[in-house]
């Protein structure tokens, strides 16, 4: 279901995309719109999932979160009862901050977090290839991240 945005709309995206603490009156007065019907279009946007949640953009690094991997994992029999089951582990799994089922030679990429390299390893071979249906695990580790956003790009009219 596409939905049409005009440019206040973009506008309030955009905004709460820097910062979604800013407050109403401060959206209001820097989009144009009066208080009211900023927060209307705000709550339109929410009902309607464009705007899904509010959340904090932390710092892993600053918690102790050393290890940061991308994990390409396939599994055998790929079958509807084994993905499902897959998924429904991966998403009781906290350091687990992605999941996505994609095409080519794997069917999950995930992304995932650990304390360290250890803490990793253990989560892999404990967790991971302990879950039914898990074949095979490949792990590309980040060295450095270069870009990081949550903000969906809008298009300008």
């Amino acid at each position: 279901m596409n939905i049409t945005l005009d440019h206040y709309d973009k506008a309030i995206i955009h905004a709460l995309q820097e910062d979604s603490s800013i407050s109403n009156l401060v959206l209001s007065k820097s989009i144009g719109l009066s208080p009211s019907a900023c927060l209307a279009r705000t709550k339109n946007l929410r009902e309607l999932r464009v705007i899904q949640r509010f959340t904090a953009f932390v710092d892993e690094k600053k918690l102790g979160i050393e290890t940061l991997a991308f994990t390409m994992v396939s599994l055998s029999p790929l079958n509807r009862e084994i993905a499902n089951s897959f998924v429904q582990k991966i998403n009781e799994t906290p350091n687990v901050l992605e999941c996505y089922t994609i095409t080519g030679g794997q069917d999950y990429l995930l992304k995932v977090v650990a304390k360290d390299m250890s803490t990793y390893r253990d989560f892999i071979i404990d967790y991971l290839m302990a879950i039914p249906g898990v074949n095979r695990v490949e792990t590309s580790i980040v060295m450095q991240t270069e870009k990081r956003t949550l903000s969906i790009p809008l298009d300008e009219e």
